[in-house]
């Protein structure tokens, strides 16, 4: 008996990697976050199987479910939305799996920021303008965040940020981090990435704030963040240049 984390992608059922949909086919048991992956995704399961919606459960609840699956030998499938590496919530499920002695798998999925880049329709790394990303957030109820992570010390490097979890603190966003970047630096919201609703307001940190106003959205939104995300005379890399010697093009 397995408990297979899996990662359930951004929203859409079909960004769910082969793995993913494999593994929840075949397993008895699945337990899934109702509030966040979507409904469509559950037909990829088994008739008979036993369906669970944690988002009224607790830590232990969880638990009890998957050393209820354990006891029985029967495989569970954990679906969670994103990827598994980043603010999933697994660390502490896995914590507990290994002090029952139950084993387990981590498949990860499509992140949601990938799926905002795709609806951005923009690569987030520019050569010769942006070749880091940050991944981060602002603190909450949930979770604070530790001393040294701010926004302000990563808005320092430049680096392209893609801020999670933080829609409802945009003006504290854009306080921060227009003396860093410039009030004409590029500001994109994307909203839902990859599902039917998804929508994306464009802006800079001058006026991103207003164009929220007008068509406001909640919780599952990611803010982009960086001069990249405007960038259109940039440099070609030099991976596909004619003149680059590269191993595999096996010129002398």
């Amino acid at each position: 008996m397995t408990v297979h984390f899996i990662g359930a992608g951004p929203g859409a059922a079909d960004l769910i990697t082969v793995r993913g949909r494999n593994l929840l086919a075949a397993s008895p048991v699945c337990l899934y976050a109702g509030s966040i992956v979507p409904a469509e995704m559950l037909g990829w399961c088994s008739p008979g199987t036993r369906l669970v919606d944690t988002a009224p459960l607790s830590l232990d609840d969880i638990v009890a479910e998957c050393a209820q699956a354990h006891a029985a030998g029967l495989d569970v499938a954990r679906l969670h939305s994103g990827d598994l590496s980043v603010w999933s919530a697994v660390a502490e499920q896995m914590r507990r799996l290994d002090a029952l002695d139950i084993p387990y798998s981590l498949t990860p999925g499509v992140p949601a920021f990938a799926a905002a880049a795709a609806a951005l329709g923009r690569e987030l790394t520019i050569p010769g303008e942006a070749q880091s990303l940050v991944l981060t957030r602002v603190s909450g109820r949930a979770s604070p965040m530790p001393a040294g992570e701010t926004l302000a010390g990563f808005g320092a490097t430049g680096a392209t940020l893609a801020i999670h979890l933080a829609i409802h603190d945009l003006h504290r966003v854009v306080a921060e981090l227009t003396p860093l970047y410039g009030s004409d630096c590029p500001v994109a919201i994307v909203y839902h990435a990859s599902w039917p609703d998804e929508r994306i307001i464009a802006g800079t940190l001058a006026d991103i704030a207003a164009r929220f106003a007008e068509t406001p959205v909640e919780r599952t939104a990611i803010i982009f963040v960086g001069q990249g995300l405007g960038a259109e005379g940039f440099r070609n890399s030099a991976l596909y240049d004619a003149a680059y010697q590269r191993r595999f093009r096996g010129r002398q």
